[in-house]
């Protein structure tokens, strides 16, 4: 009798320690996001660089990099990526097609940290002599909106003009073999460029017009639901690296832990840094609650950014409302 019941409990045993394990490992896959950024000289890499949201949830977070925010996009669509930094420009396109993402927080208001970079030599000056010439940008972006709008409004014919999808990488070396007369394009390639360019315009220009641009903190919405604690802790790390940014702007200097942190996870040169963060605007969070940002303005931005991408035709179709596609909840929450 001995003989058979330890063999069966033995096999019992060992059928309940696998269960658990199997069960325990889904609890742990659970707790695992794939969070992707891009290379936007922001505060918050600092909470990237000290694991801060890591060890406040327990979450593994896999961090990757993007060239820009339609391929953050795409990623999301697929369901590989959780959370993503994506411009205002390519999330228009996103929530137009029906794409399940919420906006959560508002990364920066881009203002002069898109700029519209001429080579030295170019002959480029102005708006108006952008004909002819060949412009690169990362189609979809936000860069991308602000080029083609400032040029409707300076009466810039667009099809006179060479624009040349490229990503960051691709339109800093193209610049460095001098294939290119002129980019919009952001930090760290923006600082790379104006060493050899001049500003011509950016982003906060075209904004003051009544087209402002913005970055944002998008989620998978289901996905966000079912991890709540992970999205408001995720809030409150970026909103706590921002208001040290903000207090203490002096002394995030080259050679300071934040700036070689920032360095570090964008691949910017720490020189640079300083100033290019200078160039964001960032709003906390009592502004990100307002009639400016989450409170309504995001949402009016997305609709004047999908009609002017269905007037270029890039979309086909434009929500008659975006605010479903804007949460306060997560920041309502963080702000308690």
């Amino acid at each position: 009798m001995k003989k058979i019941l330890l063999p069966v409990l033995a096999q019992t045993l060992v059928g309940l320690l696998v269960a658990a394990g199997v069960t325990s490992a889904f609890a742990q896959a659970k707790k695992e996001v794939t969070f992707a950024h891009q290379d936007m000289v922001l505060p918050y890499r600092i909470v990237m660089e000290s694991a801060e949201i890591e060890k406040a949830t327990g979450y593994k977070i896999n961090w990757r990099m993007f060239g820009g925010g339609g391929d953050v996009i795409k990623a999301m669509a697929s369901g590989d990526v959780q959370v993503g930094e994506v411009g205002s420009s390519p999330l228009a396109a996103a929530t137009s097609q029906g794409q399940d993402v919420k906006l959560v927080w508002i990364l920066d208001d881009i203002a002069a940290s898109d700029t519209l970079v001429a080579r030295n030599g170019s002959g480029i000056n102005g708006w108006k002599d952008l004909v002819g010439k060949k412009v690169a940008v990362p189609f979809v972006s936000t860069a991308h909106y602000s080029l083609m709008v400032g040029m409707k409004l300076e009466g810039v014919d667009t099809k006179a003009v060479n624009v040349m999808n490229m990503r960051p990488p691709e339109i800093a070396a193209a610049w460095e073999r001098g294939d290119i007369d002129a980019s919009f394009i952001w930090d760290p390639v923006l600082s790379k460029i104006r060493r050899t360019g001049k500003a011509i315009a950016n982003s906060g220009d075209v904004g003051k017009k009544g087209y402002p641009t913005f970055d944002g903190l998008v989620v998978n919405a289901k996905w966000a639901a079912e991890n709540k604690d992970f999205v408001v802790a995720m809030i409150k790390a970026i909103s706590k690296a921002d208001a040290n940014y903000r207090a203490n702007a002096a002394k995030w200097t080259v050679g300071s832990p934040e700036v070689k942190a920032i360095a570090k996870w964008t691949k910017a040169d720490e020189k640079d840094v300083p100033e290019a963060m200078a160039a964001f605007g960032l709003p906390d969070a009592t502004a990100q609650m307002s009639a400016t940002w989450l409170g309504g303005g995001a949402a009016k931005t997305l609709a004047n950014t999908s009609a002017f991408l269905k007037e270029q035709g890039r979309l086909q179709e434009v929500k008659p409302d975006y605010s479903a596609f804007v949460d306060t909840s997560y920041l309502k929450e963080a702000m308690k």
